[in-house]
């Protein structure tokens, strides 16, 4: 549902924006703060949400569907039009690129609500803001580099969102050791 929604919402963004920076920015913005409601809504309040690194993981398997679906509409319309080898090629790139941007900027919610898991409601409610503003970031600016990069330099724009994965796993580590104080 998210992604549908992300569709028509980022259609309309598209006819209030012509500048790309406004457009994409607002367009991570709709899709970062949909994958996180879909996870406050169905995840976080589930008594399964019982440890730091639960948030982290239901964030990126938010993720891994929302790019699933997204991929697809991408996928859709080159094997509609027979092109096969165009419908290879961009599926590539979005598993390249795409899908781990999803999963990193996801992620991004995901470490800081697991870095204040004990904490109180307003640490937590901070935690949603720097995350989701960290993610909206991250986003926007892999958008931005891909659309203005050339095609030779569309592999060094995937780089730093690689680099970005390696920094995923050191942060997975750091939320599995964060415990809960006892005075």
């Amino acid at each position: 549902m998210a992604v549908i929604i992300a569709v028509f919402a980022e259609k309309y963004i598209a006819t209030l924006y012509d500048d790309p920076t406004i457009r994409y920015t607002l367009w991570a913005t709709v899709e970062e703060v949909l994958k996180f409601l879909v996870v406050a809504i169905i995840a976080l309040r589930s008594k399964f949400n019982d440890e730091p690194i639960d948030a982290m993981i239901y964030c990126i398997v938010t993720a891994l569907g929302f790019a699933a679906l997204e991929n697809a509409f991408f996928i859709i319309g080159p094997l509609s039009d027979g092109e096969i080898a165009r419908a290879l090629v961009t599926g590539n790139m979005r598993f390249i690129g795409a899908t781990l941007l999803h999963i990193v900027s996801s992620a991004a919610v995901g470490f800081t609500l697991g870095y204040v898991f004990y904490k109180g409601s307003m640490a937590k409610i901070w935690a949603v803001i720097i995350g989701l503003g960290g993610s909206i970031a991250i986003h926007a600016t892999f958008n931005l580099s891909i659309i203005n990069a050339g095609s030779s330099d569309t592999l060094k724009t995937f780089s730093w969102i690689w680099g970005a994965v390696v920094i995923l796993i050191i942060l997975f580590e750091e939320v599995k050791v964060v415990k809960q104080k006892i005075w």
